[in-house]
C-alpha cells in the first residue's frame, strides 16, 4: 500500500510540474494576438524558445509513469477521454510545427495564427479532459463501458475556460520576469486581469464541484480529510491576495510564484477529493495500480531518470535565465 502511495505521490507531481512549466509557455502563446507587431511578438517567441519543448519532456515522463504504475488508468481515460486526449496532442503537434515554422519564414502572419490556435485547442482540450475526468467515466469490470461524448458537458466546458484563464496568468507573470517595456508593462495589466478572473473561475469550480457529484463534498467532509481540508482553499486565498500586492508593488519574480502556489492549492484541493479513486465515481487507486513486482521495477527507472529530467531542466532554465530583449536574444 505504500508502494501504491509512493507511485501516486510521483504521477501527482510530475503532472504537477508539467501544468506549471509548460503551462507558462502555453499561456505565453495564448497572449501571441496582444502583441503590437512582429518585434513584440519575437520577444514573446524569444522568452520560451529555450525552454518550451523541455517543458514537454513532463508530458511525456508522466505518460510512461501512468502507464508503468497505474494501467488501467491509463487504459480507461484514453478509451473515455479519446476525443479531447487526441485533440491535445494535435494541439500541440500544430503549435509545434508553427513554432519552428515561423522562425524561418519571411511570411510569419498565418504561423503566427497557427500558433495561437495549435495552443488554444491544447488548453482547451486539456481543460475539458480535466472536466470530463472529474464528472466520472463508467466503468465495468475495470473496462470503460461508457459513450464517446460522456466527457461533453456544460461543467467540462467551463473548466476548460478556467484553464485558459489559468494559463495566461502563468503566461503573464512569467513575461514579467523575462521582458521589459511594453511588453512587460502589458504584461502587468494582463496578470491583475486574469488573477482575478481565474480566482472567480476557482470559486465557480469549488461550488460546480460537489454540486456536479455529491460523493466529492462528502468525501471533503468526512475524516481526516475534514481536518486539513481548509488548508487548500486557506493557501489559495494567501497565494492570490499575494499575487495582487506584488503585482501593486512591481514585484517581478513573485507573481510567478504566487500563481504557481495558486494552482497547487486547486490541484491539492481537487486531490483531497478525489481520494482513494483513480476513475471517479468507482475505481479506486488500488484497483487500478500495477503488480507489486512491476512497481518496484519501474521505480528503480524513475529513481535514475527524474533526476537527471529535474537536472537538465534546472540547468536549462540557469542558461537562459535574464531578460529577452528584441534581436539580441537573452542579457
Amino acid at each position: 500500500m505504500t508502494l501504491i502511495h509512493l507511485w501516486l505521490c510521483l504521477v501527482g507531481l510530475v503532472i504537477l510540474l508539467y501544468v506549471v512549466l509548460d503551462g507558462f509557455s502555453l499561456g505565453v502563446a495564448l497572449l501571441f494576438p496582444s502583441a503590437r507587431d512582429e518585434t513584440e511578438r519575437d520577444i514573446l517567441m524569444s522568452s520560451i524558445a529555450p525552454v518550451w519543448d523541455a517543458n514537454q519532456t513532463w508530458l511525456v515522463f508522466g505518460g510512461g509513469a501512468l502507464f508503468a504504475s497505474f494501467p488501467v488508468v491509463y487504459a480507461v481515460l484514453f478509451s473515455a477521454l479519446y476525443i479531447p486526449l487526441l485533440s491535445f496532442i494535435f494541439g500541440l503537434i500544430f503549435r509545434g510545427v508553427a513554432f519552428e515554422f515561423r522562425a524561418n519564414s519571411t511570411h510569419k502572419t498565418a504561423w503566427n495564427r497557427a500558433f495561437f490556435c495549435g495552443s488554444l485547442v491544447a488548453v482547451l482540450a486539456q481543460g475539458i479532459t480535466l472536466g470530463g475526468f472529474l464528472s466520472g467515466t463508467q466503468v465495468v469490470g475495470l473496462h470503460f463501458a461508457g459513450g464517446p461524448f460522456d466527457w461533453l458537458n456544460p461543467f467540462s466546458v467551463m473548466v476548460g475556460l478556467a484553464l485558459v484563464c489559468g494559463y495566461m496568468l502563468l503566461g503573464s507573470t512569467y513575461l514579467l520576469i523575462k521582458t521589459t517595456g511594453a511588453v512587460q508593462d502589458r504584461a502587468w495589466r494582463q496578470a491583475r486581469l486574469a488573477a482575478l478572473i481565474v480566482a472567480g473561475f476557482m470559486m465557480v469550480v469549488t461550488v460546480w464541484t460537489p454540486y456536479h457529484d455529491p460523493t466529492f463534498l462528502a468525501r471533503w467532509l468526512s475524516p481526516p480529510r475534514l481536518y486539513f481540508i481548509w488548508t487548500f482553499p486557506l493557501l489559495g486565498a494567501i497565494a492570490f491576495f499575494s499575487l495582487l500586492k506584488n503585482l501593486r508593488d512591481r514585484n517581478e519574480i513573485r507573481p510567478f510564484i504566487w500563481s504557481a502556489l495558486l494552482f497547487v492549492s486547486a490541484y491539492l484541493g481537487l486531490l483531497a477529493g478525489l481520494y482513494p479513486y483513480a476513475i471517479p465515481p468507482s475505481v479506486t487507486v488500488y484497483d487500478a495500480a500495477a503488480q507489486r513486482e512491476t512497481l518496484i521495477f519501474t521505480l528503480w527507472g524513475v529513481c535514475l531518470v527524474l533526476p537527471a529530467v529535474l537536472i537538465y531542466t534546472g540547468y536549462s532554465y540557469w542558461v537562459f535565465r535574464g531578460k529577452v530583449q528584441s534581436g539580441d536574444g537573452y542579457h
